[in-house]
């Protein structure tokens, strides 16, 4: 009996050191997220700004660029930090007008504006910017002005060998949702209360140097060193460096830079291959990177890179900036005439995507892209090019001719389909 009773207070301790263990064994995890109960949370959070969302690959702050077929290319959107660098076309027709929809979408979203130049005045660009789509009827125009310009090619099927019909086709780039990113319409302009209720800082060139000029020991031209200190203050003042925690609500600065390295900022790398300022533009570069990569703003550059004489500035360029896209314009040029691409005004060229957070960088698929103004809208497509395929652009001649050599060598080959000219 005492046996039994010694085993029993055996087990009974055993269970009571269980039931502690139990007790005092807590798990690890933590939540990230608001609980539902809607207690306080210790761990970190995105923030949430008017305008934005986290990406899906990196959890890097984005932003729209005003053209959600872009977003799209981008990853999602141009992230918060970075530069956005676009090669003008020869005339510089159609790159001002993504210029204008990256500050659009900024006053759609309650964002706060910084708007450069040295050829117009920044107060006559905000009135030049594209009318956002917003409401149920613009939606029907916008469908209805896709629907009108249709290909006629892109509703007939291939009638040619079975191996050719597997071939994509030209689809349109844009996403489902509207939520971030807008549509704008090119033919209207956007409504004066808009802008009136916006916040937005002007620098323009001529009103902030003097004529008679200082001559410092700096590398930089007056006008890049001007507009360095004004960003920096507006950065400071309006605390997007977030050093001290803004007083409204969070926000985001989107600074658009208009014809930098031009003979307007004072720049000569345009008119020299060899110039005094060589180092200028690659300088200011580097010092505005320092700048948004402390604070929450996003930057917008267009340059005339088809006009600067040394190329290896191009390549020192290319490498400072974020993201570069270069626009191709068809106009004077022999693919205006050129049946392939009697559809479209330009051509698109992604010559580098960001690596943020990554030694790597998420390439898209799509190589081949083209764009078009059409009567409102200003779309990104992609071209299914047959050449790609190892493919005449124009017959498939080669292969027609061996196939009736084969006729005459084996009289049991069948007659081959009808070949048709394509485009």
């Amino acid at each position: 009996m005492a046996a039994v009773a010694t085993c029993g207070s055996g087990v009974g301790t055993t269970g009571s050191a269980v039931a502690t263990a139990s007790k005092s064994n807590v798990t690890s995890f933590q939540r990230r997220g608001p609980r539902a109960s809607g207690t306080n949370d210790s761990g970190p959070r995105l923030v949430s700004i008017a305008g934005t969302r986290p990406s899906v690959r990196n959890g890097q702050l984005l932003v729209s660029t005003g053209l959600p077929a872009l977003d799209q290319l981008l990853g999602g959107g141009l992230a918060i930090g970075t530069v956005l660098l676009i090669e003008e076309d020869k005339y510089n027709i159609y790159s001002p007008l993504l210029f204008k929809c990256f500050l659009a979408e900024g006053i759609v979203n309650g964002h706060t504006l910084l708007v450069a130049s040295a050829k117009e005045d920044p107060a006559n660009i905000l009135q030049e910017l594209p009318a956002p789509l917003l409401d149920d009827n613009s939606k029907k125009e916008f469908d209805e002005d896709v629907y009108n310009h249709k290909t006629p090619e892109s509703n007939i099927k291939m009638k040619i060998a079975w191996r050719y019909q597997l071939l994509p086709k030209m689809e349109q780039i844009g996403p489902v949702s509207s939520r971030f990113g807008h549509y704008y319409d090119a033919s209207k302009r956007i409504p004066q209360e808009l802008i009136e209720a916006s916040n937005w800082h002007g620098f323009f060139l001529p009103e902030k140097i003097s004529s008679v000029l200082k001559v410092e020991p700096c590398s930089l031209t007056p006008g890049y060193i001007k507009l360095l200190q004004f960003i920096q203050n507006i950065i400071y003042e309006e605390r997007f460096d977030g050093s001290n925690p803004q007083k409204k609500q969070r926000n985001v600065l989107r600074i658009g830079i208009q014809n930098l390295g031009s003979p307007l900022w004072g720049d000569d790398i345009c008119c020299a291959e060899n110039g005094s300022n060589s180092h200028s533009l690659t300088k200011f570069l580097y010092v505005l990177r320092g700048l948004l990569r402390t604070s929450l703003s996003a930057c917008i550059i267009t340059m005339p890179t088809h006009l600067i004489q040394n190329k290896a500035i191009i390549a020192r360029v290319t490498n400072l900036s974020d993201i570069v896209i270069g626009l191709e314009s068809f106009i004077g040029s022999e693919r205006e005439t050129n049946p392939l691409y009697k559809d479209y005004h330009g051509l698109i060229h992604i010559r580098q995507i960001p690596r943020l957070n990554n030694l790597i960088c998420d390439e898209s698929d799509v190589k081949d892209l083209a764009f078009k103004l059409k009567r409102k809208l200003f779309t990104i497509e992609c071209i299914t090019k047959l050449r790609s395929y190892g493919l005449s652009q124009k017959y498939f001649l080669s292969c027609h001719l061996q196939r009736k050599c084969s006729m005459r060598k084996n009289p049991c080959f069948k007659e081959p389909h009808t070949l048709k000219k394509i485009y």
